[in-house]
């Protein structure tokens, strides 16, 4: 039986965890594109060290523990696509008022429907785009 299963159970656990802790704390959800949009527009002044932090772990640690654990990724080594596509994400975070960790994952815990009709809104377009692309046009 495969058990790259775990690791995805791993990873919701973990950032399930980190949400609820970073909540009891400050107050705030746990979304990383409030987050750095508050970085960006200065509207987080009072917490840029708790923000900085935050978001400096989620770019090191899997830096960190990538030796460790090393597994086969589909990541493109591209550094000018993921760089467009990182922008692209940011983009629609800001348009959509929140990303995955803020509408997903702290959102849908609190009963948020403005997260649950999010969260359905992307999690169905992601499956619609993925089925265009891989049985429609065959590029994935």
């Amino acid at each position: 039986m495969e058990t790259d299963w775990l690791w995805g159970l791993a990873g919701g656990a973990l950032i399930g965890t980190a949400g609820a802790i970073f909540l009891l704390m400050n107050g705030r959800v746990m979304g990383a594109s409030g987050l750095v949009g508050g970085i960006v527009d200065g509207t987080d002044r009072g917490m840029w060290r708790e923000t900085a932090a935050f978001l400096g772990g989620l770019i090191l640690a899997p830096a960190l523990l990538r030796p460790v654990f090393a597994t086969e990724t589909h990541l493109t080594d591209s550094l000018p696509l993921i760089l467009v596509a990182g922008l692209m994400v940011g983009f629609g975070s800001r348009l959509a008022n929140g990303c995955t960790s803020g509408h997903g994952v702290c959102g849908i815990s609190r009963l948020s429907l403005r997260g649950i009709v999010a969260t359905a809104v992307y999690i169905g377009a992601g499956g619609v785009v993925m089925a265009l692309l891989r049985h429609l046009w065959g590029v994935i």
